[in-house]
C-alpha cells in the first residue's frame, strides 16, 4: 500500500508526465467518448446498493465484490485522469497506467459498524459541498492546462498537484460514503 501521513486506508498517486502529446490533448474530449460509454454501461449504481445490503444484512464484504468495486473505481479514475489531461495513455480497462489507487480491504465485523452504511452519505455532505467548489476550480485548472499543453507540451506542476489532490480527496469520500470500505471519516485535505 502507498504510505500516507494520516494512515487513511485509501490512497491515490498519479505519475507526473514531463511531456504530453499536444495533438491528443487537443482532441481529448472526443477521444474519451468510446471508453466513457463503457464506463457508463458498467456503473449504474452497482457499487453502492449491493455493498450496502451485504454489509447490513450479512455483515460481509465479499473479497470478489470488493475487488470488482475497486477495479471499477480505478477504471473511473484512469478515464477521468485522461479526460482532464493528467495522463496521455488511453485508459486501460485493467492496467494502472500511472494512476495508482490503493484501498484497504475491510474486516467488516471488526472495522465497520452496523448501521453506518445507512448514514455515511449524509455524514459526507460537508465534503460534497467543498468538493463541488474544488471541482469547479479543477475544471478551470484543466482549461488552463489544456492551453499550456498546446503551447508548451507540459502540464504546470502546481496545477497538476492541486488537481491530483482534489481527486485524492474525492476518492477518500467515495470510499467512505459509497464503496463503504472504511468507517474512518475522510480528512479535509488534498494531501496524502
Amino acid at each position: 500500500m502507498i504510505e500516507s501521513n494520516n494512515n487513511y486506508p485509501v490512497s491515490l498517486k498519479i505519475d507526473y508526465s514531463e511531456k504530453l502529446n499536444r495533438l491528443t490533448s487537443f482532441f481529448r474530449v472526443f477521444m474519451v467518448i468510446p471508453i466513457w460509454i463503457i464506463l457508463i454501461l458498467l456503473n449504474n449504481g452497482i457499487l453502492f446498493i449491493p455493498t450496502l445490503l451485504m454489509i447490513l444484512f450479512r455483515k460481509k464484504y465479499p473479497k470478489w465484490w470488493f475487488d470488482w468495486n475497486v477495479s471499477i473505481i480505478k477504471f473511473c479514475f484512469r478515464i477521468f485522469s485522461y479526460l482532464i489531461l493528467l495522463r496521455d495513455e488511453y485508459p486501460s480497462t485493467d492496467q494502472d497506467q500511472g494512476v495508482h489507487i490503493e484501498i484497504a480491504y475491510p474486516d467488516v465485523k471488526k472495522e465497520l459498524k452496523g448501521g453506518m452504511p445507512l448514514v455515511k452519505w449524509f455524514l459526507a455532505i460537508p465534503h460534497f459541498f467543498i468538493l463541488k467548489f474544488l471541482y469547479f476550480v479543477l475544471y478551470i485548472c484543466t482549461i488552463i492546462a489544456w492551453f499550456s499543453i498546446l503551447f508548451t507540451g507540459t502540464y504546470p506542476k502546481g496545477m497538476f498537484d492541486f488537481v491530483t489532490g482534489v481527486m485524492r480527496w474525492s476518492l477518500r469520500v467515495a470510499a467512505y460514503s459509497f464503496l463503504l470500505t472504511t468507517d474512518k471519516y475522510p480528512p479535509f485535505s488534498l494531501y496524502e
